[in-house]
């Protein structure tokens, strides 16, 4: 018998629970992996609260993790009985020591990049990829504006963003977290709790505004977001950590400046799998070159996910985290 967290309710953190679980054997296509770490995400309290439904109760939350395969189904021929893996994909089931997952989701980890590190980078670093490669495709010299610089996502596009010659402004909701911001290559930081972002991005760029804002806090951030953006700039909307974005007329995006929006998901972005190894080969190439450094700043237990989703809600955590099975 293998453990693994399940929620038969949507709600509070209190949902997960450490329960008993029966994994089976791997059909064709399949895998069967050992997993010896969960990367912790904000879609997953998404998946936690029911704003992004899982499909069918109880299930299992989690899009990210490593290990070594256990066993392969039929027809699996790019995978062997233990090798390192990693993904960052549907379907949810990652808070469990072991599941079947879809062979086609699964990316070998090269020799120098180890379990642990790829679970606490896969999500967060291929969708830094796609931001700053494809969504938007950040250039020498370009100014930015991140929204939560200092959390996971944030430290590693900070980096990436500044290893293509960008300069970068990040917002922060704390002294420390500044400090943190800047050290992975952060040029201007914006407190968001005491500072006017909109107002503070015009005196940083003479009043021009940015080329692109990304923005994974949502709510809170949307209009300062849109007045932060030069004409014709884009806001990349891609998370809603403080709440959906409230509904709005589009000619708003005309009144400001001609602006585009687009709201991206790593799931499209990666759902063919040559745009998958594409995203992960340049990911595991930054982390390798230098110019990015995976820093795991926090772990838990599995069977304390519960604590983990209250600390990363309360914002209490920077970087990345992982949980241990």
């Amino acid at each position: 018998m293998s453990k693994a967290i399940r929620m038969h309710e949507t709600g509070g953190p209190e949902v997960l629970l450490w329960e008993d679980v029966e994994v089976g054997t791997p059909g064709p296509d399949e895998v069967l992996l050992e997993q010896t770490a969960v990367g912790l995400n904000f879609i997953d309290v998404y998946h936690r609260t029911g704003l992004y439904p899982l499909e069918g109760l109880p299930a299992t939350p989690g899009m990210e993790a490593a290990g070594k395969v256990l066993a392969v189904g039929e027809d699996v021929h790019h995978l062997q009985v233990g090798e390192s893996v990693a993904y960052a994909s549907p379907p949810a089931g990652a808070y469990a020591e072991r599941r079947l997952m879809p062979a086609d989701r699964l990316v070998s980890l090269p020799e120098d990049i180890d379990e642990r590190q790829a679970a606490a980078m896969m999500l967060q670093g291929m969708t830094v990829q796609y931001l700053l490669r494809r969504t938007y495709c950040v250039e020498p010299g370009e100014i930015i504006l991140f929204h939560a610089a200092a959390g996971g996502v944030g430290l590693i596009a900070c980096q990436w963003a500044k290893a293509l010659g960008a300069i970068v402004i990040g917002t922060v909701g704390s002294e420390e977290k500044a400090e943190l911001a800047k050290a992975h290559g952060c040029d201007h930081i914006i407190l968001y709790r005491e500072e006017d972002i909109a107002a503070r991005v015009r005196e940083l760029t003479d009043g021009e505004g940015v080329a692109v804002v990304y923005d994974s806090v949502g709510k809170d951030t949307f209009e300062a977001s849109l007045d932060s953006l030069r004409p014709m700039g884009m806001l990349v909307s891609f998370g809603n950590a403080s709440g959906l974005v409230p509904p709005f007329e589009p000619g708003i995006l005309a009144q400001k400046g001609s602006l585009f929006l687009t709201r991206p998901t790593l799931m499209a972005y990666t759902a063919k799998r040559q745009d998958l190894l594409a995203s992960a080969n340049e990911l595991f190439n930054v982390v390798r070159s230098g110019d990015v450094r995976i820093e795991i700043n926090q772990s838990y237990p599995l069977r304390e996910a519960a604590q983990a989703h209250r600390d990363l809600e309360a914002r209490k955590t920077s970087g990345s985290t992982i949980l241990i099975p």
